[in-house]
């Protein structure tokens, strides 16, 4: 399964909209969200969009919102844990419990090995502090990419 990782979109429907018109085109199935979302109209406008599932996670941006801090997901075999903040991220990795554990937080794309499992950022769609990017995790190759907004096709 492919499935997208973005995280800080940062009320910007307009770039977060750009990222799921190309994952609908795209065979991906699943939208992760590690956070900072900041409104309500932005889950419930990228529920209505995305023809797939898309789960979110809360951000420290996200003070109205009912969201749980991290979730965890078993997806072909791979034992997958989001959130939002690279400390829980680091400890979840370092845990031995997950193969892959995706953050946001930082806004920075970043991806390191810890005890065996990825750890990977998919860096801001809000383009606030870097260009807007986002990650795109095959579950069934392992391999992940990312996606620099600007350049989608």
């Amino acid at each position: 399964m492919k499935i997208a990782i973005v995280s800080d979109t940062h009320n910007n429907f307009v770039n977060f909209k750009k990222a799921i018109d190309w994952a609908n085109k795209n065979d991906i199935r699943m939208i992760l969200h590690c956070g900072d979302i900041q409104t309500q109209e932005i889950i419930d406008e990228s529920r209505k969009t995305f023809k797939g599932k898309i789960e979110f996670v809360k951000g420290n941006g996200d003070y109205d919102l009912d969201l749980p801090p991290k979730m965890e997901l078993e997806i072909d075999s791979k034992k997958i844990v989001f959130c939002h903040f690279p400390e829980i991220a680091k400890e979840q990795a370092l845990s031995g419990k997950f193969d892959v554990v995706f953050y946001g937080h930082t806004h920075k794309p970043w991806e390191e090995v810890l005890n065996n499992c990825r750890l990977a950022n998919p860096g801001e769609l809000a383009g606030q502090l870097f260009k807007p990017t986002f990650a795109v995790y095959d579950t069934n190759a392992n391999l992940l990419e990312l996606k620099i907004l600007d350049n989608l096709k």
